[in-house]
């Protein structure tokens, strides 16, 4: 059962498409899909500063947005795991965010509230990276590019006032699915400098064919049929079972970062992610798996709507 706040939003999206069509425009499409987020997540939280840089990527330069908490925040925050710098150096958790948005949707502006909410909870700079999307850069332009800022920020993080021994990487939805594919592609080059992952109802599988598939493919906002467009924009004919595109095909995930997976009741995605945290599990990998029952996909960026995303993105921060 969907919290009442939820079950208020869900019936009021539900006559609309969740994917661009032919019949509805890519650009027509994002920005729904921005206008949609600003109003659920309000204005967003006070942080201690906001820049933008640009940077070096491998299709062209690309918008970095880096967010650093308030005080108040950074002196109650646990950051993440790693061996941290020495005290008193000034240093901070650094963290590499990639916004969900079926990898052809969703912008720095669109999350920007939830980057400021997840600065807060951390007590991290949190790195905003705006990848090329889909279907004008289809698959693998995005995780290329992902992959180039972090090995940037690994290299740049103390500039940038943050710790290379606790940088970690985060991501919802189809930005789950880049995070999870950055780890595994950093550590196969044998020189990863990601410390922690943080997996919000991540994209894992292309199957598609999942017992949470036929429960949540209709009505509860993301939809089967939604999910296959975003596969169809995202792939532009490559092979879906690549480990780079689906994480859940990879055959060896040891040796990753410790993770912490996001998982919700009523979503398509419920099942995969929750086997990608099992296959973690047993690959010797140290997994935190949090199911939220009375949500659905997407909740996370719904901070003025609902207390459950507030909630949540104190537990991801924590």
């Amino acid at each position: 059962m969907l919290t009442p706040e939820i079950q208020t939003i869900v019936d009021r999206m539900a006559p609309a498409p969740d994917a661009p069509d032919d019949l509805v425009p890519i650009a027509e499409a994002r920005a729904a899909h921005d206008d949609e987020t600003a109003e659920l997540s309000g204005p967003g939280d006070s942080v201690a500063e906001v820049r933008e840089l640009e940077l070096p990527g491998p299709g062209g330069p690309l918008l970095l947005r880096l967010y650093r908490p308030l005080e108040k925040a950074v002196a109650g925050g646990r950051g993440l795991p790693g061996e941290g710098g020495a005290p008193g150096d000034g240093l901070l958790p650094l963290v590499a965010y990639l916004h969900g948005g079926g990898w052809a949707l969703g912008s720095l502006d669109g999350f920007d509230p939830l980057c400021r909410a997840l600065a807060n909870a951390s007590g991290a700079l949190i790195a905003a990276i705006d990848y090329r999307l889909a279907p004008e850069h289809p698959f693998p332009a995005a995780p290329d590019d992902v992959c180039a800022v972090v090995r940037w920020l690994a290299a740049h993080a103390p500039d940038l006032g943050g710790d290379p021994a606790r940088l970690g990487i985060a991501g919802d939805s189809a930005g789950g699915n880049l995070a999870a594919v950055t780890a595994r592609r950093l550590r196969d080059a044998g020189d990863s400098p990601l410390r922690f992952q943080a997996l919000i109802y991540p994209v894992c599988d292309s199957a598609l064919d999942t017992d949470s598939y036929r429960e949540n493919g209709s009505g509860f906002g993301l939809t089967q049929a939604g999910m296959r467009r975003y596969w169809e924009l995202y792939l532009g004919g490559a092979d879906g079972s690549d480990p780079d595109a689906a994480p859940l095909r990879a055959g060896d995930l040891a040796g990753l970062p410790p993770a912490f997976v996001l998982s919700v009741h009523h979503d398509v995605l419920r099942d995969e992610g929750e086997a990608y945290a099992r296959a973690l599990r047993a690959a010797g990998v140290e997994v935190t798996l949090r199911r939220y029952d009375g949500a659905v996909h997407g909740f996370v960026r719904w901070l003025a709507k609902t207390e459950l995303a507030r909630a949540a993105v104190a537990e991801v921060g924590g």
